[in-house]
């Protein structure tokens, strides 16, 4: 299968509509961005795993003001599709309210339901050392 680029463009589009959603406290609009089982993981960051817009939005307003005030995503690489998913791969950034930051990977399993794209698996890995960790002694 190859994706057009319409495709690829509506796959980039949906990936950046998460931090506008989530940086509006728009939470109610998450399943414009995921589908109703998706899995969310945040086991990087010691937290399991969430199933479906209604967990992640709970999930979101249980950490308040912890919350990054800003999330801002670059680097996207729409990869091959494999059957009907496809593969897709981004930076985050985060941004604090006290103007520290951090930098995540996202990594997305993305489907088509109806006629739109929805994130039905996201992986969210912390970037926590340079190059990947390669040439650490």
């Amino acid at each position: 299968m190859t994706l057009s680029l319409e495709d690829r463009l509506a796959i980039t589009e949906l990936i950046a509509l998460h931090g506008h959603l989530v940086d509006d406290g728009a939470l109610d609009r998450l399943a414009e961005v995921f589908t109703a089982d998706v899995v969310y993981d945040l086991s990087d960051f010691g937290q399991g795993t969430l199933t479906g817009p209604d967990a992640i939005r709970e999930a979101a307003l249980a950490h308040g003001a912890a919350n990054p005030v800003a999330h801002h995503v670059t680097n996207v690489v729409v990869e091959r599709p494999d059957g009907g998913e496809v593969r897709v791969r981004s930076k985050g950034i985060g941004v604090r309210a006290d103007g520290s930051c951090g930098s995540v990977t996202y990594e997305d399993t993305v489907v088509r339901v109806g006629g739109s794209w929805r994130i039905a698996h996201r992986s969210v890995l912390a970037r926590r050392v340079p190059l990947g960790g390669a040439g650490q002694g």
